[in-house]
């Protein structure tokens, strides 16, 4: 279904827009809050497949260029800070039942943080993003813009969720429900990491990562068609498969690869089942 303020924004978003400067920047705050309120989001899930809201990440852009470079806030003991006035930080308040503990994070306007939600310090929201319910988003993690994060998925220390607003019609990166994602792991470039799925520390993804299934000997990579996607409940660890050439082979050179080396049962949880697998392969 057609969101009403798709066509608004379709067109305050066109170099040669009809709209004067002020119903362009009051169509793009209309625009802006419904974000923050979760009411529209850059990609949601429609019968098992991931779809993009273009428009979304135009009125994303829009704010850029209509925002001027201002001061944020009082200067504090750690300096100055400047952004675009159309994407202040965004100001909690008790009611919204989202806890962030003290410490430098930052989150803009425009991104949707839902109830129950945990933010250790510093973090970092990026505009657009949507984390759902009870997930934790830990200390020095990133979650960039548009990434569309689940029920309760942990982003464990360190780790980089990456953003995209270009192309317009690129998928995010995707997160699904009760995700666990190690410490210092990066996911990236419209990334698809489906349901309970474990990323152990260390794990990188992006979209020309081509990922091993030791379980069920089957090799996963992106096609023009569809982004990479960590299956539902699989267990991956940082892996490396040997490269290629004579002087890769006198150098005993390798690349690193994400292995599958489990899939989680019903009855264990992330930590558990993260546990067993690097268990299994070290013994």
């Amino acid at each position: 279904m057609t969101h009403p303020l798709e066509e608004l924004i379709t067109e305050a978003a066109k170099p040669n827009s009809s709209m004067n400067v002020e119903k362009r920047r009051r169509v793009f705050e209309e625009f802006r809050d419904a974000l923050e309120r979760g009411e529209i989001r850059a990609a949601e899930c429609e019968h098992g497949e991931w779809r993009v809201h273009a428009f979304v990440k135009l009125g994303i852009l829009l704010g850029f260029r209509l925002g001027s470079l201002e001061r944020i806030g009082a200067p504090t003991a750690l300096g100055t800070f400047f952004d675009k006035d159309t994407y202040p930080p965004h100001h909690f308040s008790k009611e919204d039942g989202v806890r962030i503990v003290p410490g430098g994070t930052s989150v803009r306007k425009g991104a949707y943080i839902a109830k129950g939600v945990t933010i250790m310090p510093p973090a970092f929201v990026n505009v657009g993003a949507y984390v759902d319910t009870d997930s934790m988003i830990d200390s020095h993690a990133l979650v960039g813009s548009c990434a569309q994060i689940g029920k309760r998925v942990h982003i464990s220390a360190a780790a980089q969720i990456g953003g995209v607003l270009e192309p317009v019609g690129a998928l995010p990166v995707i997160i699904e429900d009760d995700v666990l994602i190690g410490g210092n792991c990066g996911v990236y470039e419209g990334v698809v990491v489906r349901k309970s799925a474990v990323l152990a520390s260390g794990t990188i993804l992006n979209a020309s990562t081509v990922v091993y299934d030791l379980v069920k000997s089957q090799v996963i990579r992106c096609t023009p068609e569809c982004p990479l996607q960590i299956p539902e409940r699989a267990v991956v660890i940082p892996g490396m498969r040997m490269a290629k050439g004579v002087f890769a082979k006198e150098h005993s050179l390798g690349i690193q690869t994400p292995l599958i080396v489990k899939y989680r049962d019903f009855h264990t949880d992330a930590r558990t089942a993260l546990e067993g697998a690097l268990r299994d392969v070290i013994e």
